[in-house]
């Protein structure tokens, strides 16, 4: 579905990305692991058109979407949401989950809104609540649904489990794997290793700007140099 090819990012004359190569599969989970500053979140800025790489080439169901803004890869089937949620704070959740179809002309937006408001329970009961009194999960659940809204084919999520505590990181990978299984394909960014490998089928470490590793989720898991060096503990 994705296909990310020699791909070099800089912010001014400052190289961040060097000749990132990722693939996502249809229908998968695919988890980019690192630590801070090690250019995950450009990697999904450069995929999703917020930033135009210098060299290389982003290809997506086949076709180069290089350079390409970010409203036209969502009109395409991309769809990001981004570290720090940014929801709309001075809005509805109502208002921001109508805002997550703004681009789309068919007739099944409400349809749609029914699920979303089906499978985050608590969005429906505080539709007319402003975005910015809501806790952090409950921010985080209202932008992952907003991003549904859209109708994605791919889902981009960077680092959807920042600052939560740990029953709602719980619970919003439990609903990403949701989202997988009801037909959305997912590219992760993600510093909770262990709990991403855990739904992902594929796997990518970045180390300041570059591939280091990749492999089958259950593979890095099981790597004991992957454990200590990448992903923060000594294997058992």
């Amino acid at each position: 579905m994705l296909k990310v090819s020699g791909i070099h990012t800089y912010y001014g004359k400052i190289q961040v990305l060097k000749n990132i190569a990722l693939e996502v599969e249809e229908g998968s989970i695919v988890t980019i692991l690192g630590a801070n500053g090690a250019g995950k979140t450009t990697t999904m800025k450069t995929i999703s058109g917020l930033l135009k790489p210098q060299q290389g080439k982003v290809e997506f169901l086949g076709e180069n979407v290089t350079g390409l803004r970010p409203d036209q890869l969502l009109r395409k089937g991309i769809a990001l949401v981004p570290e720090g949620r940014q929801i709309l704070a001075g809005m509805t959740v109502m208002e921001n989950l109508e805002m997550g179809a703004y681009h789309r002309k068919d007739n099944e937006i409400e349809k749609d809104l029914d699920m979303v408001l089906k499978r985050f329970p608590i969005l429906k009961e505080r539709e007319k609540q402003l975005g910015g009194t809501l806790s952090g999960g409950q921010q985080q659940m209202l932008a992952i649904a907003r991003a549904i809204l859209s109708r994605p084919k791919l889902l981009l999520l960077d680092e959807p489990s920042m600052g939560l505590a740990p029953l709602i990181v719980a619970d919003i990978f439990k609903i990403i794997k949701e989202i997988n299984q009801s037909g959305t394909t997912v590219l992760l960014v993600e510093q909770n290793a262990r709990q991403a490998l855990k739904i992902s089928d594929y796997g990518y470490v970045l180390e300041t700007g570059k591939m280091v590793a990749d492999g089958k989720a259950q593979d890095l898991l099981n790597d004991p140099r992957i454990m200590e060096a990448y992903l923060g503990r000594k294997s058992s």
